[in-house]
């Protein structure tokens, strides 16, 4: 497991090293739904948000400027991307290198549990993705809810469209996820969590909420 963590995260570096700069320009017009699982986040002020995989930390910020006064925490796989991300949060937010299948929150983050968690087209490039949702519904706080947002199966979309869609997300290592919505449930079943899971349109992204 080491290894392949470790491999992983040497290709998170590789692929983020020269893209880094000009990521956040880039994904705006296809990382579709990011903004409105933010404005579902319901947050108040004091309460700890975690991103996992939060990359240029760009989520992070936004959630700073839609929920005042909430504590930020972010966590990714690749030195590459923090670095962006320490850049623009400052001090404003808590960051940590890991593995989102396996870390430890509060040796990491100062913190064992979170009242909102999210996962922002980050499973699809996980390869372990339903054990990093595990992870992620077990760093719950009581009355926590964990939000996913990520790539649907595009079914809504012309057929030539959609596998230059599949092709470019292939070229960065994406894969999506069409049984997010299965895998969320057994994770909701299990850790005793209710689950609403919504289809975006033309099935370009999909989101699910997990509640304590």
């Amino acid at each position: 497991m080491a290894t392949a963590s470790g491999d992983h995260a040497a290709l998170m570096d590789r692929v983020y090293r020269w893209q880094r700069p000009i990521y956040d320009v880039t994904r705006k017009y296809y990382l579709l739904g990011r903004d409105r699982l933010i404005r579902e986040l319901d947050a108040r002020p004091g309460m700890a948000v975690l991103e996992i995989g939060c990359g240029t930390g760009r989520n992070l910020a936004r959630v700073a400027r839609a929920w005042p006064g909430v504590r930020l925490h972010g966590l990714d796989i690749s030195g590459e991307m923090l670095r962006s991300a320490r850049k623009r949060l400052g001090h404003a937010g808590t960051l940590a290198l890991g593995d989102a299948t396996r870390f430890d929150a509060a040796a990491l983050l100062g913190r064992k549990g979170f009242d909102r968690v999210m996962l922002s087209y980050a499973v699809s490039m996980i390869p372990d993705w339903e054990t990093a949702l595990e992870q992620a519904a077990a760093t719950l706080a009581p009355g926590g809810s964990l939000h996913v947002v990520d790539f649907g199966d595009c079914s809504g979309l012309p057929r030539p469209l959609r596998a230059l869609l599949l092709g470019w997300l292939a070229h960065f290592h994406v894969s999506p996820r069409v049984d997010l919505g299965n895998a969320a449930a057994r994770v909701a079943r299990a850790h005793g969590l209710m689950l609403e899971h919504r289809r975006g349109p033309l099935g370009y992204y999909q989101m699910a909420r997990l509640s304590r």
